[in-house]
């Protein structure tokens, strides 16, 4: 049995084998001591090997579920060991195979899963600076590739896609790029070879080249998707039916977003990692888990197509209109997340609770397609033909499946009364044997006349019929002596010999003839797999709308108007998180770009809301990017193609880069990729350096935005020389946060209002924050002196301090100093020829 185990383990060093001894599945070795650890289970030993006792550990396999659920929670891979052989006809250990390899990116049991959110298993492939990218989520079916250039845009989609498993080729220099992302798993080279790639995605697909999806000559993008392929087929065990189409995913259809961007706008995570207190958190208020996902996946890829957006508006003004929504959402509830259903249908490991809800969603359907029916406009007529009904699946489902079954099928009761005659002639006899003996020993009695003949069973013999010794001359002729006692005889009839074979088997042979019949259902299901998989995309689409437009009506959000023209122009813009969490009412503030004013230098103290007042402009452009009404009283908004943020602080201790360091990081980023159609939000550039430092960077960044980007910029600094940049270019303006003093403390009012601040209200918000008071008063005194400082120095015309060390610049060359001494006027043509060989002498 060890040699066996063995064996099977050397195919999977990596991961944990969950090896079935009868009702229990056994770990050995460091496979048990590592299940140990992580699952607070009892280490035993069992058997010695070279001398020593063997380590081992077990859960029991009804209750595995739980169990393998933490360990892939935890980043573990589990190997599913089954018997495979016949206890009873086995010579020595029973044959066992892998059944399935369950790994964080390839999960499609419901217990495994965060409904919410969805499971990606992602695949990536390199040459030099470029990146082929494919993804992959097994749950519902979707797989999609592209193509991206530079580690930058690379980490962004990462971060966007947030992959549970990430494989990527070993010994390709890669990692480095990658190494803090959560389940990576290095593939040989091997799994990335073009032409396996192409005739395994052609064979999924069932077609002759890739033509049709668009991806012919992207080929870093197909070998990506060979390897993902590979991979999710071996942690099957087999093909994956459910995985029908391969889409192309363009940048240039959406607006970017980078790393740093989608953790400052808290979109659905927030900055400690939570989902508390993020824009997903207001927004989604769907009927169904597949809409969440879906709309997550909207807010991280917002749209730049304007047509496509306005269908999208066009949709929630339509299910606004007498709350149309309200009878459209309380119908989805009713469809669940056939999306991941249909996925596990596919994969034959769906379960009878599974069925259930997707019969229910089956019968709404119809009263769905009733709801939009009345004059719905382009994209609702779109999602009425696309969500079919399906009423011989339903009625299939409906005769097929009791209600409230259990939850596996491993038990039976399963399958409804009526459904299949075989199964209730076994299910009778088993459940009615008593009965039927009962029946059985009064026709005999009559038949003979022996009122003392009984009917009864034992485990060794099996049923019989009992007379006593002295009533043997009225014995009829179809009994079958089967054991002599001392004072009776035991016969059997054919009639009851029937009956025992039936019987005696007939709960085992009901089980086995229950799990053919279910089969034979999820098979039935698997052949409308394509028409049901669409039907759920629409259903998806179609509980995103509706929840947008219950969330317009209830959070008081109005329609943006979309322009093709660069603006961006805010009427009583409102933060729609800030909002959500305030008990008392919010400030609301307007916002105004366009051609004429692209930067606003924002100033104001410290918790005067500056932060606030970037990021609700951010998300509400966010929001109109994806076809959500939005948090204002009017909107014009141009449609951008980039979103940046350089926000917060954090540093980088991992990867060995302070605050500073971070800050121009993302500082570099906007600088190289920032246009004049993006959106740039810069929040106190410069501060993790000396003033002097601070401020010229700071200055520097802006200009360059404003002179030579001209990108769409909200600038806030506590550099109050930067509010002189609108004197030098016309396109910027300073607007301030308002805040007053009273009895010596600040109150903010959270209003924007144009010009610079006035002061930074500092040592304020210190006593606020409850620094002690003696050392705020020391503070105050020291501020005096220092302002009293630089008034004296300006009146004395003090030179300005000593310019700082550049630590990269390089010593003068002498050929320079040479030419410096020189007074060029002052030569003849002869000492300008010596000069001339004299320099040359020094260059070499």
């Amino acid at each position: 049995m060890m040699q066996q185990y063995l064996r099977i383990k050397a195919e999977h060093p990596h991961q944990l084998l969950f090896y079935r001894m009868g009702d229990f599945y056994e770990l050995f070795y460091d496979d048990a001591k590592k299940a140990s650890r992580l699952l607070d289970i009892s280490l035993t030993a069992r058997g010695k090997s070279g001398g020593q006792p063997i380590p081992m550990a077990g859960i029991p396999y009804h209750a595995a579920e739980n169990y393998i659920a933490r360990l892939v929670k935890s980043g573990e891979s589990v190997v599913i060991c089954e018997q495979v052989g016949d206890p009873a006809t086995s010579k020595g250990p029973v044959e066992r195979a892998v059944a399935r390899i369950i790994t964080p990116g390839t999960l499609s049991d419901e217990a495994f899963l965060d409904e919410r959110r969805d499971n990606l298993l992602v695949a990536l492939c390199r040459h030099q600076d470029s990146f082929g990218l494919a993804c992959m989520d097994i749950s519902a079916g979707r797989f999609s590739v592209q193509e991206i250039q530079g580690a930058s845009a690379l980490n962004a989609e990462l971060e966007r896609l947030r992959p549970a498993e990430l494989l990527f080729e070993e010994d390709n220099g890669i990692e480095t790029l990658i190494q803090r992302q959560a389940g990576l798993r290095p593939q040989a080279p091997w799994h990335f070879e073009k032409d396996s790639a192409i005739k395994m995605l052609c064979q999924q697909f069932q077609v002759q080249s890739l033509l049709a999806f668009g991806c012919e000559h992207m080929d870093l993008a197909v070998k990506a998707a060979g390897c993902l392929l590979q991979y999710a087929r071996d942690t099957q065990r087999g093909t994956l039916p459910h995985i029908q189409r391969l889409q192309v995913e363009q940048h240039q259809e959406s607006v970017l977003l980078d790393a740093a961007t989608r953790r400052n706008l808290e979109i659905d995570q927030n900055l400690s990692g939570g989902s508390d207190n993020t824009l997903a958190k207001v927004i989604d208020h769907c009927a169904t888990p597949m809409g969440s996902r879906l709309l997550r996946r909207w807010l991280h890829r917002p749209l730049r197509n304007i047509n496509q957006l306005q269908l999208r508006q066009a949709s929630l003004q339509w299910l606004q209109e007498d709350y149309r929504y309200e009878a459209i959402a309380e119908c989805l509830r009713e469809v669940g997340d056939t999306e991941r259903i249909l996925s596990r249908v596919a994969l034959r490991s769906a379960r009878p609770r599974d069925l259930e809800r997707l019969r229910n969603a089956l019968n709404v359907l119809p009263q769905l397609q009733n709801l939009m029916t009345a004059t719905p406009p382009a994209r609702i007529l779109e999602l009425t033909t696309q969500i079919a009904e399906f009423p011989e699946l339903a009625a299939l489902l409906q005769r097929a499946i009791i209600d409230n079954p259990p939850v596996v099928i491993r038990d039976g009761g399963v399958i409804a009364e009526g459904y299949d005659a075989e199964l209730d002639e076994l299910r009778n006899i088993s459940e009615n044997a008593g009965d039927y003996l009962l029946q059985l020993e009064a026709k005999e009695r009559g038949r003979t006349g022996i009122a003392t003949l009984k009917v009864g069973y034992n485990r060794v013999h099996g049923y019989f019929i009992e007379i006593g010794k002295a009533q043997d001359a009225e014995i009829p002729g179809d009994y079958i002596r089967r054991q002599t006692l001392k004072n009776a005889e035991r016969y059997i009839t054919p009639e009851l010999k029937a009956f025992e074979d039936k019987a005696l088997s007939a709960k085992s042979r009901a089980l086995a003839r229950e799990k053919a019949l279910y089969d034979a259902l999820l098979e039935s299901l698997a052949e409308h797999l394509l028409a049901l998989q669409e039907s759920a995309i629409a259903t998806a689409e179609l509980d995103v709308l509706q929840n947008l437009a219950e969330r317009a009506v209830t959070l008081d959000y109005i329609p943006p108007h979309l322009s093709e023209e660069p603006m961006l122009k805010i009427q009583r813009g409102r933060h729609p998180v800030v909002e959500a969490v305030m008990s008392e009412p919010f400030v609301a503030n307007d916002l105004e770009l366009d051609n004429q004013r692209r930067m606003l230098i924002i100033t104001g103290p410290n918790m005067g809301g500056k932060s606030t007042y970037m990021r609700q402009a951010a998300l509400i452009t966010l929001l109109a990017h994806i076809g959500s009404y939005v948090p204002a009283s009017a909107a014009e908004i141009g449609i951008v193609d980039r979103i940046f943020t350089r926000m917060g602080s954090s540093d980088d201790l991992a990867g060995g880069r302070s605050t500073f360091m971070v800050e121009m990081t993302e500082t570099a980023n906007i600088m190289h990729n920032a246009t004049e159609r993006s959106l740039v939000l810069m929040d106190e550039v410069g501060r993790g350096t000396s003033t002097f430092d601070g401020l010229s960077l700071a200055w520097a960044c802006a200009e360059h935005l404003a002179r030579e980007t001209g990108a769409f910029t909200l600038f806030a600094t506590h550099y109050f020389e930067l509010t002189a940049l609108p004197d030098q270019l016309a396109t910027v303006f300073n607007v301030h946060l308002t805040a007053v003093e009273h009895n010596e403390l600040i109150v903010f009012l959270h209003e924007v209002k144009e010009g610079p601040a006035s002061q930074s209200y500092g040592l304020q918000v210190a006593q606020l924050a409850g620094v002690p008071l003696n050392v705020v008063q020391q503070a105050k005194a020291k501020l005096i002196q220092l302002e009293q400082d630089v008034s004296i120095g300006a009146q004395l015309s003090a030179p300005p301090p000593p310019v700082q060390n550049d630590m990269f610049a390089q010593p003068e060359h002498k050929a320079v100093k040479t030419i410096k001494k020189v007074n060029v006027d002052d030569l003849t043509p002869r000492q300008a020829l010596e000069l001339l060989y004299q320099l040359k002498e020094q260059c070499q």
